[in-house]
């Protein structure tokens, strides 16, 4: 076997890039799982495939396979930089199977030059089923090769191996799911009730070969759904640094609520900051409407989101080229990055917006200690935020800036899956309705049972209240007591901590 601190440095490199993530996700055999992986990433990572190929290479020559003579092939399509690197490195031939055979020039299925009777190696990257293996194997075999092994990545211990060997072919895997839980585990980046929420969901859901789920006769529960976990609990799950200590913040305070202080004076920010503060989680900010913004009202809200322990997010919407935004970010009469924790963003201008923030703070302060919330959804009437909007501005959240983002502002759970990611929903009252200007409002229990609300916004309900730091209170109650049945936990319990 390869070095074993070299497979834990790499385990730990693919978690950190997102190669495998935790949340609520479909899996193309149709069920839903804990845990995803997408090895796709690691070709924006020339060191991990280097190291990778290095020790698929080692492991292959470690399996004793007679490999001279033998060609190798990658399962179409995340597979094939691999194989690639692996023929490179150890000097071995290799076929590409495509996934239907063209319909032009040669009409080949198998691309590569290579005889009937010659063998083949299979590498795979993550196996589930082992359906992917079983259809190259079958192309393969038709074209008169024969193949009896298969390299592979990953095996999340669902039935491939058995399901593989029945057709003929042994499995041989790098990491199995088991051991990268066991690794993340020693090195503190998950919690031990982590690794057995997932070891539950894979002995209660093997993948017989013809498809079919063995699920110990019931529904497989997934432990690690979002909405269904604690906030303790997913704190541990977060990339962004600053959403695992919002995550924490939030545990520790009871409390969901963001206090909308749309404002127009530094006094009125001031008092309602003191009066809700400590029923409060974020206080919420739209510095170009103060009139009266100064360094002195600045350093006056740092100091009772310190005294009450709670963030400021600046409202800002960011929605410009990345060199457009760096300077609105650190610049001009608010300074923003210098003293709002969090700082909300438009997706529309793509990637480039995000990294525009991020250099405009590197090296000026800790990275910890800032954060995004990607805007997903609005909670207006007829806004044009649409499904594709919404879906692409997650696949930013979770697979590009993921130490930067610490939530998505949505209205819909099924839209945010990873429990390390934060949601966060406008327009909540104690009163349902719409007001004159398209503003939807749902009530406390139904924004975070029904929609999966984290983080709950409440403006005017609060702001036009005679007594605001009671009606904050009562935001606060039943906002947390909605978020207790949510994940199921018994009130008298919880209130006991």
């Amino acid at each position: 076997m390869p070095d074993e601190s070299k497979l834990q440095q790499l385990g730990l490199k693919l978690f950190e890039i997102n190669a495998f993530k935790f949340g609520d996700f479909q899996m193309k055999v149709g069920i839903n799982s804990p845990v995803y992986f997408d090895l796709r990433v690691i070709v924006s990572h020339p060191d991990v495939m280097d190291t990778l190929a290095d020790l698929l290479t080692e492991f292959i020559a470690d399996t004793k396979l007679n490999t001279t003579g033998v060609h190798l092939c990658g399962v179409p399509y995340t597979a094939l930089p691999v194989a690639t690197l692996i023929s490179i490195k150890g000097n071995k031939p290799m076929l590409i199977r495509r996934k239907e055979a063209k319909k032009y020039g040669t009409k080949k299925l198998i691309e590569g030059k290579f005889n009937a009777g010659d063998k083949c190696l299979i590498i795979e990257d993550v196996v589930t089923s082992g359906s992917s293996i079983l259809e190259t194997v079958e192309d393969l075999r038709s074209e008169g090769l024969v193949v009896t092994d298969a390299i592979v990545v990953v095996d999340r211990e669902q039935g491939g191996v058995q399901n593989t060997e029945e057709q003929g072919v042994r499995m041989h895997s790098l990491f199995t799911l088991s051991y990268l839980m066991k690794v993340l585990l020693e090195a503190k980046r998950i919690e031990e009730s982590t690794v057995k929420a997932v070891a539950k969901y894979i002995s209660g859901c093997q993948i017989r070969s013809d498809g079919s789920f063995m699920k110990n006769g019931t529904k497989v529960v997934n432990e690690l759904s979002r909405t269904g976990m604690s906030f303790e609990a997913r704190a541990d799950l977060a990339k962004c640094p600053l959403a695992k200590e919002l995550l924490k913040l939030i545990a520790t305070k009871k409390t969901t609520l963001c206090l909308a202080a749309d404002l127009t004076t530094a006094e009125e920010i001031l008092n309602i900051a003191e009066a809700a503060g400590p029923y409060i989680c974020l206080l919420k900010t739209h510095c170009d409407i103060v009139t009266d913004f100064s360094e002195q009202f600045v350093r006056s809200l740092q100091s009772l989101a310190q005294k009450h322990n709670f963030m400021l997010l600046e409202d800002r919407k960011f929605a410009d080229i990345g060199h457009t935004v760096s300077q609105q970010y650190t610049g001009g009469l608010h300074r923003i990055a210098d003293w709002a924790d969090l700082v909300t963003v438009h997706s529309l201008p793509g990637q480039g917006v995000l990294k525009g923030l991020k250099s405009a703070i590197a090296g000026d302060r800790p990275m910890a200690s800032r954060g995004v919330f990607l805007l997903a959804q609005m909670s207006t009437e007829g806004a044009l935020t649409d499904e594709k909007y919404s879906a692409a501005t997650m696949k930013m959240a979770t697979e590009m800036d993921t130490d930067f983002v610490a939530g998505i502002v949505c209205q819909n759970k099924d839209l945010v899956a990873p429990p390390g990611l934060l949601q966060l929903t406008p327009g909540v009252k104690l009163e349902e309705g719409v007001d004159g200007l398209g503003q939807l409002y749902d009530s406390p229990e139904r924004v975070v049972k029904e929609r999966g609300a984290d983080i709950c916004v409440v403006g005017r309900g609060i702001l036009s209240s005679k007594t605001p730091a009671e009606t904050s209170r009562i935001y606060r109650d039943r906002l947390w007591e909605a978020y207790l049945d949510r994940i199921n936990v018994d009130k008298n319990d919880a209130s006991s901590d």
